[in-house]
């Protein structure tokens, strides 16, 4: 029988599992994180379906300790899959696997390499993310690619709808890719890394509308990357915190408003416009002032 050990979190981490399960993989261990109190846990549990399934399961602050490692050698699994763990693996514990270790990761690399992927793809106005499954080396996201997918990202989707797209999408690439990685005739292609990015992570203070340098796009863009289920795109006002859920360019319909050329909200019977710095308009569909639901007769100054 195949063997592998896991390392992953997240629904990736979830659905990729149960693909690997589906195929009849002897999953030896399941190496994920313990949740973090001060993060909104709005996902499935890799550890609960490892349960399910008797597998041990084990949340190691890192991945790279002697104790994990020395583990790792009496298991002696054949593959090591990495599905949205968070942390690098080094060479010694990729080299427990042997024949093989892959990384499901959420862009087209070599596109977005990194952390929060689909984030940074909306937050930039992409059209398309996807899933790649790819080589482990000791570079994070640089190994040859040995399956990928693409998915449209729409003009108004948010990075939670960019996200369910990946997720079917990274389940599909696993269920195509696994039976030849496990005969050992999957097809790899080289990944070039000068042709992408490497992208950090990102903080809630990562989301604040700087309303005097950002046009309407991109304050757009900021507020379909990190709308529910993440903190939000904000700025402070006299008034509070202004948290801005969900916007829609109305540039095609500006002959219609007369509206300010500064920064500012404004109102138009019961819809709450604002203007950016480019001139640009944007209607806001749902925001929060001060943790209430935004009054229209009631907006601050932005600026």
């Amino acid at each position: 029988m195949v063997s592998a050990v896991v390392f992953a979190y997240h629904n990736v981490g979830v659905r990729c599992l149960s693909v690997l399960l589906a195929h009849g993989i002897q999953v030896k261990l399941v190496v994920t994180h313990s949740d973090d109190q001060d993060e909104n846990i709005w996902f499935d549990s890799v550890a609960s379906l490892a349960t399910l399934h008797g597998i041990p399961v084990v949340c190691p602050k890192s991945p790279n300790t002697e104790n994990l490692l020395s583990q790792l050698q009496l298991l002696k699994p054949d593959f090591i899959f990495s599905f949205y763990y968070r942390s690098i693996l080094s060479e010694e514990v990729l080299n427990t696997a042997s024949r093989g270790r892959y990384n499901m990761h959420g862009s087209l690399l070599p596109k977005y390499r990194g952390r929060v992927p689909v984030n940074w793809a909306v937050l930039h106005g992409e059209t398309q993310s996807g899933a790649t499954l790819h080589e482990m080396v000791q570079k994070p996201d640089a190994g040859a690619i040995v399956g990928q997918m693409a998915v449209p990202i729409l003009p108004n989707d948010t990075a939670a709808d960019v996200f369910s797209k990946v997720l079917v999408a990274a389940e599909i690439v696993l269920e195509e890719t696994l039976p030849a990685i496990v005969d050992g005739t999957v097809a790899r292609q080289t990944m070039d890394i000068t042709q992408g990015s490497y992208f950090g992570g990102r903080k809630p203070q990562d989301g604040v509308i700087d309303w005097k340098t950002l046009g309407a796009r991109q304050i757009h863009n900021l507020v379909r990357a990190v709308s529910h289920p993440y903190p939000g795109a904000f700025t402070d006002t006299s008034k509070g915190r202004l948290v801005i859920w969900r916007t829609i360019l109305a540039e095609d319909s500006k002959e219609s408003h007369i509206f300010p050329a500064e920064p500012c909200l404004w109102r138009e019977d019961s819809q709450v416009f604002a203007t950016a710095c480019d001139g640009g308009i944007l209607r806001i569909i749902s925001a929060e002032l001060g943790g209430r639901i935004l009054d229209p007769a009631d907006l601050p100054d932005i600026v």
